[in-house]
Parts: structure tokens; C-alpha cells; sequence
């Protein structure tokens, strides 16, 4: 089957769903995504949200990121580590190179490359205060 590129909402959302099946049955990253999230359907459409406001002209997605992850730093008592956000990075490449190919899945990966450095310095940061 020939790969194209993410073009809409429903690419998104197969990405995320596809994407967060993985995590789910992940043996480091599982524990600490099921402790945090309850509702797994809610959780998709605010990352779908998310992910097509960053590959497309729209603004869907109304949340804050950074306070989100340091909440589940919090919460996991302060042992989230950048293994941790290589290994989500490396599932997102996975996922993406399994799915599409083109300029969208180079941006996706792109962003979350420079986003996964960010959360986890944020989550740093907010250790030393």
C-alpha cells in the first residue's frame, strides 16, 4: 500500500490513535501514560486537536503543554527523564514512517523532536523552583 502524506483531520487522527496504541502497550512508557489519563477518548481528540493545529492553518487546540507534562512529572514523583521522551520520540518516528511520507510527516516530526526537548527542560525547570 503507497503512503501519502497527512492531509486532514482524519490522518491526524489515525496518527494519534495509531500512535497512542503503541505507547499504551509500551513497558516503560504504558505505566506512566494509564496513571495519568482517564479518559482515553477524551485524551485523542485534544491531541488530534493539537496535531492539526500544528500541520495545518487552523487553531483547534487551546491547552498548555508545558504545565500538562509537569503535572505528570509531579505526579510520577519527578522521574520522568529524556530516555523517557526519546523513547516517545522514537515510537512517533516509528508511527509516522509506518504511516505517511511528505512534507506534513517531516514537519510532524520535526515539531515533536524540538517539542520533546522542550517539555523536558520545562520539566527541569519547574524541579528547581
Amino acid at each position: 500500500m503507497e503512503k501519502g502524506d497527512i492531509a486532514n483531520r482524519k490522518d491526524v487522527a489515525r496518527l494519534v490513535r495509531t500512535f497512542y496504541g503503541k505507547i499504551r502497550q509500551h513497558p516503560v512508557l504504558g505505566p506512566i501514560f494509564e496513571q495519568n489519563i482517564t479518559d482515553w477518548e477524551g485524551h485523542f481528540e485534544v491531541l488530534t486537536d493539537f496535531w492539526e493545529s500544528q500541520l495545518f492553518p487552523v487553531k483547534k487546540y487551546w491547552g498548555n503543554p508545558v504545565t500538562a507534562h509537569q503535572q505528570v512529572d509531579v505526579q510520577s514523583g519527578g522521574t520522568i527523564t529524556m530516555d523517557h521522551f526519546g523513547q516517545w520520540i522514537n515510537l512517533w518516528t516509528e508511527t509516522l514512517d509506518e504511516l505517511f511520507e511528505g512534507d506534513n510527516a517531516w514537519i510532524a516530526k520535526n515539531r515533536a523532536r524540538k517539542m520533546s526537548t522542550m517539555l523536558f527542560l520545562k520539566i527541569y525547570e519547574a524541579r528547581k523552583r
